[in-house]
């Protein structure tokens, strides 16, 4: 008799079974999503470390498009290059469930795809919201140990999601669901000591690349274990640290789909997104005028975890800095804003660092730790002046973006040959739809 699995088969089950293109609230989402992260790959496409990978990574004949480079090449490069450039300014969307950045693995997975196979916008839609949805339920069953221990969750849940969306978008079966699943689990790595290092980004491309591998070995009927969430020594027993909740996989499944609750953030500002709350409060004092000069100290308090992905206490350069919560408020409440150029690959600023080394952090031991639930996410900043005065701000939850419009003006300096695209993925439906997309994605904008 052969053994049956069965959650990872129910996960398999849903994520071949899924209609998310009957849900408005989600296909809207989608698109909206999918501009916000074209900017963040237009704007990564000119990165230092993008050109690296291309002239390092070995280049096949293919006609999957790397984006804003007027260059065509195999699918397995161009959905690693397009995902490493989509994350590389840290600027593209977070999803609470993932704790990570699902977007810019999943779409440039089946952007590559569609330069082999027929597929409308559409499929390429229900194939993104299905991966998200893979992912994010993945992220909330493995609990929040897996990223505090050191895991990088777009990375490690990336390669997952990826292989899910292919699986979905190419009709597979459930058998060969399982095994792209198994096969991609089995790829799952990237550690967050590489934030505010090259490698970061790349964890992207590592999954990315890792999952349309897996689900294109598991069609070929390359085999492998079929029971990655049921095995005792599977998925959760290696990532979990005992807090897994194997169930949550599966339950409640698009209902409603995570891309809509809790939704993906959209990044306002190009830096680690527990950052942001730090931000809007130096941006607030900004606007209240307050004197840098006159600060003694600032005291940043955080749930337990809040600070987690904020590594950098010292930073060096502007990439480091992405992930310092000290270097955030002192550049926001100096400059009044958080721009690209505050963190580009050059020296921080010497007043900047003057500011960021009177700040310290603390835990509110006595909160709820954060978790996936939005409400658990503050900030709170004590300011003490030097005359001895005080001053209390606090920010709740996350900052984010309505319409990613002007952030693809800004990325893509406005220009005319891609100016198109946002109203496209607005309105996109049809296999010709999608044709035109990746041709306009295919223009150089060097």
């Amino acid at each position: 008799m052969e053994k049956t699995f069965p959650l990872t088969t129910a996960f398999a089950e849903a994520i071949v079974s899924a209609e998310p293109l009957s849900d408005g609230a989600a296909v809207a989402a989608a698109r909206k999503a999918i501009v916000d992260w074209l900017a963040c790959a237009f704007g990564g496409a000119s990165d230092r470390t993008t050109r690296i990978l291309l002239e390092q990574l070995p280049a096949g004949a293919g006609e999957a498009v790397i984006i804003g480079q007027g260059r065509r090449t195999d699918a397995l490069t161009a959905a690693l290059i397009n995902a490493h450039a989509g994350h590389v300014l840290d600027y593209d969307d977070v999803h609470a469930s993932v704790r990570g950045h699902p977007t810019t693995v999943i779409v440039p997975v089946l952007l590559a795809l569609a330069s082999e196979e027929r597929l409308s916008a559409d499929r390429l839609i229900a194939g993104y919201i299905v991966g998200l949805e893979a992912m994010a339920r993945l992220g909330l069953s493995l609990g929040m140990r897996h990223y505090e221990n050191g895991f990088h969750a777009t990375a490690t849940l990336g390669t997952i999601g990826a292989a899910a969306a292919v699986a979905h978008v190419l009709g597979y079966s459930v058998a060969e669901t399982a095994t792209a699943l198994g096969l991609a689990a089995t790829h799952s790595s990237g550690l967050r000591l590489q934030f505010g290092h090259d490698a970061k980004p790349y964890h992207a491309g590592m999954a990315a690349r890792s999952g349309l591998l897996s689900a294109r070995l598991a069609k070929a009927g390359f085999g492998g274990a079929r029971d990655f969430l049921d095995n005792p020594i599977g998925f959760f027993s290696a990532f979990a640290f005992g807090e897994e909740r194997p169930r949550m996989a599966v339950e409640g499944w698009g209902s409603p789909w995570q891309i809509v609750a809790p939704g993906l953030t959209l990044k306002a500002f190009p830096c680690c997104t527990a950052s942001h709350p730090v931000g809007m409060i130096g941006l607030q004092l900004h606007g209240e005028k307050l004197d840098a000069g006159l600060i003694d100290e600032v005291l940043l308090t955080f749930p337990p975890g809040g600070d987690a992905a904020l590594v950098v206490i010292n930073p060096t350069t502007g990439i480091d800095a992405r992930f310092s919560a000290e270097y955030v408020f002192a550049t926001a409440l100096v400059d009044g804003a958080l721009k690209i150029s505050h963190f580009g690959e050059t020296p921080v600023r010497d007043d900047l660092i003057a500011i960021a080394r009177r700040v310290r952090r603390r835990h509110h031991e006595a909160a709820p730790r954060m978790s996936n639930d939005p409400k658990t996410r503050f900030v709170i900043a004590e300011i003490k002046l030097k005359d001895g005065s005080r001053l209390v701000r606090e920010f709740k939850g996350l900052p984010g973006l309505s319409d990613p419009t002007e952030k693809f003006r800004d990325a893509t300096d406005n220009h005319p040959s891609v100016s198109a695209i946002p109203d496209l993925v607005r309105t996109m439906r049809s296999e010709d739809d999608l044709h035109r997309l990746i041709a306009l994605l295919a223009h150089s904008l060097n």
